[in-house]
């Protein structure tokens, strides 16, 4: 017999608190940048294990080329498509997936007919794109068709971690639920809260942080228990 395995519980208070302290250090950071909502969904497929400013060059070059379309991808030669990726890293893989996410949305109806599908459904779709995951659909799902869903990447887990809010290896799915328990279903907040943990996590709070910096360090239990001034 199994046993029932319990939820996570976080403070709301914190969250929250961590939230307003980081919103009043960065201020409104108005992401995901994207005219459209399919753009967006082609800058999380680029985002990943690279900076943002090496996937808006990769959206630029399809933009030049008019080919920044489900279907002008999905008709594009591998080498075309991989060359115009080139700046966003690991451009041959890219191209691949993002050929293979192209023809699934094309296969599924495109953005109306997905918007239909509740949020599981669509999460339980989008994970069986090959080279779509966790991170990368709920990207998908919160910014794209804006859902109330938290993003959970190694920034989250890192800065979570150290102010001793979570252990930091919890299960993906098992975070996400316990977050978005107690901060409620809003999508406006989950969408500022992930984009200003991002913005902390590539600036301040590194491998390496710069805690002298950071507007969190009043409540760091790693800058406490480590020393760590900077």
């Amino acid at each position: 017999m199994s046993m029932k395995v319990s939820p996570l519980r976080l403070s709301k208070r914190k969250l929250k608190n961590t939230y307003h302290n980081l919103y009043k250090g960065y201020g409104r950071q108005d992401w995901w940048p994207g005219d459209t909502p399919f753009e967006i969904m082609v800058g999380a497929i680029l985002t990943q294990n690279t900076a943002w400013t090496n996937v808006e060059k990769a959206i630029t070059n399809l933009k030049v080329e008019k080919m920044l379309s489900a279907r002008k991808i999905t008709g594009a030669r591998q080498n075309t498509l991989a060359r115009l990726l080139k700046p966003s890293g690991y451009f041959n893989i890219k191209a691949k997936r993002l050929k293979n996410f192209c023809s699934w949305y094309l296969d599924q109806g495109g953005f109306k007919e997905l918007a239909k599908k509740n949020t599981d459904e669509l999460r339980s779709a989008l994970l069986t794109v090959n080279g779509v995951g966790h991170e990368t659909a709920d990207d998908i799902l919160l910014y794209a068709f804006e859902r109330p869903v938290f993003v959970i990447d190694a920034y989250t887990r890192r800065i979570f971690s150290r102010l001793g809010l979570i252990a930091g290896d919890e299960p993906y799915d098992k975070l996400r639920e316990a977050i978005e328990l107690a901060l409620k279903q809003d999508t406006v907040l989950f969408n500022e809260y992930h984009a200003l943990i991002v913005n902390h996590g590539k600036d301040i709070c590194r491998v390496k942080p710069k805690c002298m910096d950071c507007v969190l360090n009043q409540d760091c239990l790693f800058r406490r228990t480590s020393g760590q001034i900077g």
